[in-house]
């Protein structure tokens, strides 16, 4: 006998119809689509831990997780594959929804690919100072750019175009702390500690990242107190982002109002995703340091990275610094964010560089004295 509560039945006893909001095809559908997005990591090897050639007296290792050699190039792959599987769970992606998202550039060009994969539109708003390579790669793996003069009209344009076309706003700066299980789960912070498990120092003194949508340092903060490591997270962040002053004052809706010129971690507002209390220490750093110790990295290594590279390796200085000053031996371990190729014609252009009014040369020449008398100096103020 039927139950009268019994989906499969004839309906309720009240004889009001059953609404059902998704059915076997429905759910088959997001089934699949899980399956591609988790098959897709298992293709994926994890990324390199490279190590950068300090002197060997210093008894200080630095680490370098290239997160570059994703297959989309970048750190976003990882937050891009996690907003389409917290997407799907949650039932907000589906059969032929459209994939709207703001972003400056690499996270567009990850979900662009996710999209793909899906069989699904995908239609991002960047702003018109995007680099070219950026927007290439965007194209390349199908997507559409929508572009907005002001950085801070990217939100609002998303949503408007979320509700245009009845699509799916991805809102990367809303979800990027929660979308990725920062309990483990091969997450970067997992990832990072089980590379450095037969290292001299496998339990780093610093960890060093940018802010960007702040999920980074929020899964990776989160991750050092659950796991009660003597760790310490440092978060950098260049010039004209809100990250640094809002986490300063406390204030969760500051804003600067400007674009940044370090594409993929300066932002004009301090974003819903920032946890500023997994934050031990926060640097601000010029755009000219970023520039100099990006192409430092490369000079000396051979790594080409992108600024978001270089901000966080003038923030790893600062901390190699300290601990030489103080005597202290241990690891420090900070994100290769992105490949330099993306920015050929901006951070790798020396007109670019000049046309910004900015000048790498004595910062470059800070890090140099550094490595080879340890002595630290940076450009006041």
């Amino acid at each position: 006998m039927t139950r009268p509560s019994d989906p499969d039945g004839p309906g309720p006893a009240d004889g009001t119809a059953w609404v059902e909001r998704s059915g076997p095809s429905a759910r088959s559908w997001a089934d699949e689509a899980v399956r591609q997005v988790v098959a897709d990591a298992n293709r994926s090897a994890d990324t390199h831990l490279h190590v950068f050639p300090l002197p060997p007296e210093w008894g200080i290792d630095l680490y370098l997780k290239d997160e570059s050699v994703h297959p989309t190039g970048s750190l976003k792959h990882r937050l891009a594959r996690s907003l389409f599987l917290y997407g799907l769970a949650n039932g907000w992606i589906t059969e032929g929804t459209t994939i709207i998202e703001a972003s400056s550039g690499s996270t567009a060009v990850s979900e662009a690919y996710f999209a793909r994969l899906l069989g699904l539109d995908f239609v991002t708003v960047v702003p018109r100072s995007t680099s070219p390579e950026k927007i290439a790669l965007i194209e390349r793996y199908g997507g559409r750019c929508h572009f907005v003069d002001a950085p801070p009209d990217m939100y609002t344009e998303a949503e408007r175009l979320a509700c245009e076309t009845g699509g799916h706003y991805m809102d990367q700066f809303t979800y990027a702390e929660r979308a990725t299980d920062w309990r483990g789960n091969n997450n970067i912070a997992e990832s990072v500690f089980e590379q450095l498990t037969l290292e001299r120092y496998p339990c780093p003194e610093w960890i060093v990242v940018g802010a960007g949508t702040g999920g980074t340092s929020a899964t990776i903060g989160r991750y050092l107190r659950y796991r009660r490591l003597h760790t310490r997270l440092a978060v950098v962040d260049p010039e004209r982002s809100a990250f640094f002053p809002g986490w300063v004052t406390g204030a969760p809706d500051y804003s600067t109002g400007m674009p940044s010129r370090i594409e993929g971690i300066g932002r004009p507002r301090v974003e819903p995703s920032f946890v500023p209390s997994v934050i031990d220490l926060m640097v601000p750093v010029p755009d000219a340091a970023s520039i100099a110790a990006m192409r430092h990295l490369h000079d000396v290594t051979g790594l080409s990275a992108g600024g978001s590279t270089g901000t966080n390796l003038w923030g790893v200085w600062h901390l190699v610094a300290r601990m030489l000053r103080e005597g202290r031996r241990g690891s420090v371990v900070t994100l290769i964010c992105d490949g330099g190729e993306r920015y050929q014609h901006s951070y790798y252009d020396d007109a670019w560089v000049a046309g910004q009014g900015l000048d790498p040369v004595p910062y470059r020449a800070a890090v140099e004295r550094l490595l080879s008398d340890g002595v630290w100096a940076p450009p006041g103020p």
